[in-house]
């Protein structure tokens, strides 16, 4: 906690938003005496396995709140599994591809089959309290969600790279993320929360997912690079150097901002279905859930571009800077600000007329701007 406060020492606005964040979070402590023991452990691994996102869940009604912790759970559980890369391929195959099948069974996966997974009967039980309705979504994500992170891990014994292509990319990170969407507005939908419908949605709720996880994947490429795990597409880097990893090397500077470039290029693209979500939504709370992410992602894209750091270290905003974010996400008005905001420090950044990509980032980032002089009421221009 101190070290966010000296990280933000010279912005003393920041160093406002920390207290009165952390004397929000004291304020709307649950409660969870009266819990039982398993409810207990599952939102204990909640707050362990997804940080600051605990908080934003814990800021739900407590029916969608108890629905997304255990929806959460039960992902991260066959993610584990997936980013293992000690587990050899015929082993983590089956696994990814049955897993669905196991969080409906009180003896779960064996204990072999765990790893973050050791305590996974406690996610079961408060699994099975859930409405039938609500299990069988959960379990039609995880299924697709499995077979689709299998197929990725069975392409990697035929190929060095699983993401080849632009089309590979956006098919990964709808299995990973893009479905995820779509299982959180199904839940709240069955549970009669005040959602759009997620039919007429699909397509924007997906792109949606798709933005997160790309942003995830930009960030975290030392991370999984580290780790044997590559995640950008090679038609990607491809155009600027032979090997991946050759990106790091100091005498491809100017080559890996330049795919840098690329790679926000591409997760730029989604921006304007996440705002043409977040407009549809009317439940104060549902908004804040979805913008929140939005608005901290979107904030460590714009520090992530041009940021040569991104191929050393992996780049996060100041919590300082979170937590203005977090009381701005109230309404559609403050959120299409911080896009204006943190778009136009996108074009400012955008000053190397002799990047390949310079004015398709500038096309698109103009774009987002126009989307939201013309949508948001109360915008200054």
């Amino acid at each position: 906690m101190l070290s966010n406060f000296v990280e933000s020492l010279p912005y003393p606005s920041e160093m406002v938003a920390l207290v009165r964040y952390y004397l929000f979070r004291q304020s709307t402590m649950v409660d969870i005496s009266t819990w039982s023991k398993t409810k207990q452990r599952c939102y204990y691994f909640l707050k362990l396995t997804s940080g600051s996102f605990a908080d934003i869940i814990m800021d739900l009604d407590p029916k969608l709140r108890d629905l997304v912790c255990i929806f959460y759970l039960c992902l991260r559980g066959m993610d584990t599994i997936e980013d293992d890369m000690t587990l050899p391929i015929n082993k983590k195959v089956p696994m990814l591809r049955s897993f669905y099948k196991k969080i409906g069974q009180r003896d779960g996966p064996d204990e072999k089959d765990r790893q973050l997974l050791v305590e996974f009967d406690v996610v079961i039980e408060e699994f099975l309290l859930l409405p039938n309705e609500c299990q069988e979504i959960i379990i039609n994500v995880t299924k697709q969600m499995g077979n689709g992170m299998a197929d990725f891990v069975s392409i990697s014994t035929r190929d060095k790279y699983s993401v080849i292509t632009l089309k590979d990319f956006d098919k990964y990170c709808y299995y990973v993320a893009g479905l995820v969407g779509i299982g959180i507005s199904d839940l709240f939908n069955s549970v009669g929360a005040t959602i759009p419908d997620t039919t007429k949605n699909f397509d924007t709720i997906i792109s949606m997912g798709i933005f997160l996880q790309k942003l995830n994947i930009l960030r975290d490429f030392v991370e999984d690079l580290n780790e044997n795990r590559k995640f950008w597409p090679k038609e990607i880097w491809g155009q600027y150097v032979s090997e991946i990893e050759d990106l790091k090397l100091i005498e491809n500077k100017q080559k890996a901002l330049n795919c840098l470039s690329d790679m926000v290029l591409n997760t730029l693209l989604h921006a304007p279905d996440c705002l043409n979500y977040l407009i549809q939504l009317d439940d104060p709370g549902i908004f804040s859930f979805a913008a929140t992410p939005l608005v901290m992602g979107y904030s460590t894209l714009t520090f992530t571009f041009k940021n040569y750091d991104s191929y050393s270290k992996v780049l996060k905003i100041r919590k300082g800077e979170g937590a203005k974010l977090f009381f701005r996400c109230t309404s559609m008005s403050e959120v299409a600000k911080l896009f204006f905001e943190y778009t136009q420090i996108i074009i400012s950044k955008n000053n190397d007329s002799q990047d390949p990509n310079f004015a398709k980032i500038n096309d698109i980032c103009e774009q987002i701007i126009q989307q939201c002089k013309e949508n948001i009421i109360n915008l200054d221009n």
